[in-house]
């Protein structure tokens, strides 16, 4: 992430969030997803689902990578920054990985401070593309270290949901594209060459841009960029999944890749977990790690080596990219489906009033429920934080999906919930079951539907 000195920004409060989620249903034109509500009776049918769920990034595999960019740095004066022999080896070393998984590749040149740097481009073939979904990180580091979590950490976590896009076979509706910038340590250069030479209607094309700068902190956060509140939304729906708080991402503002986008009109999303800043006390109660320490003591050092990283920060928000990806880009998979039951009939929520139900009527399924049954959920409201939702099963037992929360300031929920009901007989009468807290709120379910 690109060093700046200055005040902490000041974070949304909740009637800003309010007045923004009157601009959901623009946004949610923007990504493809209708806002009006579908009214077709439950159904029953043996399909793959028309988005199917992410599927689990390895860490391992995620490490691997930055083991690499670690060798590349040792091997090439102990940095892999812009104009340096270690930063060509990163491109060469991503490059070839997404060259033998079947992406298309392009190496674009520009010039900074006399040296020449380069970005990546790498487009998986298919999807439409009119509407682009795109994954982006930095990979250079600064002169000073290797830079594995800054950018090792985001650059590694998309290259290998780049892979796994491949392993899966994954045909996406929208077209996926991914980047690794140069020269992010200089002043956005990279990103901003991109973005300028970009055709007006290219950049008219893509629908959404994500972000990721340092996702594996050692003494993490879990921060998500509020920019969007319909991207932001989609991050929150998949950390609430994992019972995982998250804050409004202030640090990086303006600092990181997101932001020649973004200036150029492009909607954006992306996670972060922290830099030089400090941890609160508030903050390690919620995520634990250490109070009154930096989120990343050795940002910008020589210490930011392999050592420098949590792995349960990098595995997290490693799968929330494949969420995000998957999520928005809206395809399917080469491999088969469960059988799906779904409700698309609307049911409205009442402002701060009583709990509301949406059955679902399963039947022809032998045995128990499984241990993960998907739950996906299409909840239209302006202010998700009011929300707690429930899946309550044929025995009357009820699963909490989603707690309300006054940090969750995002609207909508669309979210796929993995629940462990093997408890539960799989035929009878499933209920979503959603209510309001506060007031001043308005909202419906649009439908949801379960996957055995």
């Amino acid at each position: 992430m690109l060093e700046l000195n200055g005040p902490t920004l000041p974070r949304r409060s909740r009637r800003t969030a309010a007045l923004l989620a009157t601009g959901a249903a623009v946004t949610a034109t923007l990504l493809g997803v209708s806002s009006v509500p579908a009214h077709a009776v439950p159904t029953a049918a043996v399909a793959p689902a028309k988005s199917a769920a992410a599927p689990d990034i390895s860490v391992a595999n995620v490490k691997a990578h930055l083991n690499q960019l670690q060798s590349i740095a040792t091997a090439n004066g102990g940095n892999r920054a812009h104009g340096r022999s270690g930063y060509k080896a990163s491109i060469d070393y991503v490059k070839g990985k997404l060259d033998a998984a079947g992406f298309t590749t392009t190496v674009q040149q520009f010039t900074s401070n006399g040296a020449v740097g380069y970005n990546l481009i790498a487009d998986w073939p298919g999807g439409d593309a009119n509407h682009v979904v795109f994954a982006g990180a930095h990979l250079d580091s600064v002169s000073r270290g290797a830079g594995i979590n800054d950018n090792g950490s985001g650059s590694a976590g998309i290259l290998e949901v780049a892979l796994t896009v491949a392993k899966q076979g994954y045909k996406p509706d929208k077209h996926l594209r991914f980047a690794w910038w140069g020269a992010e340590e200089l002043g956005l250069v990279g990103s901003q060459n991109y973005v300028r030479q970009l055709p007006a209607t290219e950049r008219q094309k893509i629908d959404a841009y994500l972000n990721f700068d340092m996702i594996g902190s050692p003494n993490p956060g879990y921060f998500v960029y509020d920019d969007d509140t319909k991207l932001e939304g989609v991050f929150k729906d998949f950390f609430a999944t994992r019972n995982i708080q998250t804050e409004i991402e202030t640090e990086g503002d303006g600092r990181s890749d997101h932001a020649p986008f973004k200036n150029a009109g492009v909607a954006v999303g992306g996670l972060f977990s922290g830099a030089d800043y400090t941890k609160t006390a508030s903050q390690a109660a919620k995520w634990g790690g250490t109070a009154g320490q930096p989120f990343d003591r050795c940002y910008h050092s020589s210490c930011d080596t392999t050592a420098n990283i949590n792995d349960t920060a990098l595995d997290n928000n490693s799968d929330a990219i494949a969420h995000a990806i998957w999520t928005l880009s809206g395809g399917g998979s080469t491999t088969p489906g469960g059988k799906i039951f779904e409700s698309k009939s609307a049911v409205a929520i009442p402002d701060a009033g009583a709990a509301v139900e949406s059955p679902i009527t399963v039947s022809g399924v032998t045995g128990n429920a499984p241990k993960a049954l998907k739950a996906g959920v299409d909840i239209k409201h302006s202010y998700r934080g009011d929300l707690v939702v429930d899946l309550v099963g044929p025995s009357n037992r009820s699963y909490r999906l989603k707690d309300s929360s006054s940090n969750d300031s995002a609207a909508d929920v669309v979210a796929t919930y993995t629940v462990d009901a093997s408890a539960e007989p799989a035929n009878g009468t499933w209920k979503l079951r959603v209510q309001d807290v506060a007031a001043q709120d308005t909202g419906s379910i649009n439908g949801w539907k379960l996957t055995f």
